[in-house]
């Protein structure tokens, strides 16, 4: 549900790009205009592309920063919609290799690793069908995109052979976006459950758990800050008439429009919230930075038609806006290493004029 869907295809050029990634300059353009780092990107360097052909997305690190969680969709090798993957961080020049965590039944979302580094959450259709759930008719919604928030999600605790060793919700909504403390002891996630699209913390041990968003609109894609002290999210503020009609109106179809999202801050407990964007369209996949006091995050902002969407930074007060990513159609879920050497983030560059998004890594330079 963090993701911003796109139909992928493989090229015949995936192959040489393998080979090619291993020995060619970052900066040196493939083909189609293709490169991994673009012209001004002077906070990334030694970038890596990690996965080649479909549809990659939410790579995060563990907890020690030597493994990558992601979810894939690549209809071409059999997986028509989401699957949870995991592989260990590859050393420089070396191919990203990685395998399946999810069961490949239903649609998957949201992996994150738990502290011990051998368990991981994920949010899971399986027990709602065999099948992948069907997608919105957004002709339906006046083509607007929208997102449908299955009821049939909910969130699961796996071991790294994708043996399900812990169900940990049960409500009748939509339960997904699951991330954990930095102290590994409790998880943030977003549900349906009371009627809005809240935020919840859970303690993983008792599973006693707190609503701490109770604001109209989407509240989603919660982190906490590296330092446990604060969480930052996405949310949709509905707030005149139409668009608090046309809000309602879609959550009574488990559906969502995400076109119009800000992002906003707060304490771990849900006090002190403060809106920290507000730029229009939509400001999202937001993440403290390592110092946890700055922000990166993905916006559109600055597009008029939807796109492209750069990753930016921002203080938390609102201040500084810097624009981090020149690529020209899409780059988002940026996320730092444990120790803030390392960003990773998913992006359609280097796609051989594909629709393909895939995952890169770099070391980050201040």
């Amino acid at each position: 549900m963090k993701k911003i869907l796109f139909l992928s295809a493989l090229t015949v050029i995936v192959a040489g790009l393998l080979s090619f990634q291993k020995t060619a300059a970052i900066s040196q353009k493939i083909s189609n205009n293709d490169t991994l780092l673009f012209e001004g990107e002077k906070h990334f360097a030694n970038m890596q592309q990690l996965t080649f052909g479909g549809d990659n997305a939410e790579a995060y690190f563990s907890f020690d920063g030597k493994w990558i969680i992601f979810q894939k969709t690549i209809a071409r090798d059999g997986v028509p919609c989401d699957q949870i993957y995991a592989g260990k961080v590859p050393a420089p020049g070396e191919k990203f290799e990685y395998k399946r965590i999810s069961n490949g039944k239903g649609r998957t979302t949201c992996g994150a690793f738990l502290k011990d580094g051998k368990h991981v959450v994920f949010a899971s259709t399986h027990l709602g069908g065999d099948e992948c759930p069907p997608t919105p008719d957004r002709a339906k919604y006046g083509n607007k995109y929208i997102w449908p928030l299955y009821s049939s999600y909910d969130i699961f605790m796996a071991d790294l052979d994708g043996n399900i060793v812990k169900q940990l919700t049960s409500s009748k909504g939509y339960d997904a976006e699951a991330t954990i403390s930095p102290d590994g002891k409790q998880m943030l996630y977003t549900s349906t459950k009371d009627g809005d699209i809240d935020l919840y913390i859970m303690n993983l041990k008792t599973g006693k758990e707190k609503k701490i968003t109770n604001t109209l609109g989407y509240d989603g894609g919660a982190w906490f800050s590296p330092d446990g002290k604060k969480i930052i999210w996405r949310a949709s503020r509905p707030k005149t008439e139409a668009e608090i009609k046309e809000y309602k109106d879609l959550l009574a179809e488990n559906m969502v429009a995400p076109t119009n999202m800000e992002v906003f801050t707060a304490n771990a407990d849900g006090t002190n919230m403060k809106q920290v964007t507000s730029f229009g369209n939509a400001n999202w996949a937001p993440a403290f930075m390592p110092d946890s006091k700055r922000i990166i995050f993905a916006s559109n902002h600055q597009s008029k038609r939807g796109f492209p969407f750069n990753l930016f930074t921002i203080n938390e007060d609102g201040s500084n806006l810097q624009k981090i990513s020149a690529e020209k159609s899409f780059d988002a879920f940026p996320m730092f290493s444990p120790d803030g050497k390392k960003i990773i983030f998913c992006s359609n560059r280097n796609n051989g004029g594909t629709r393909d998004t895939n995952i890169f890594i770099a070391d980050w330079v201040e």
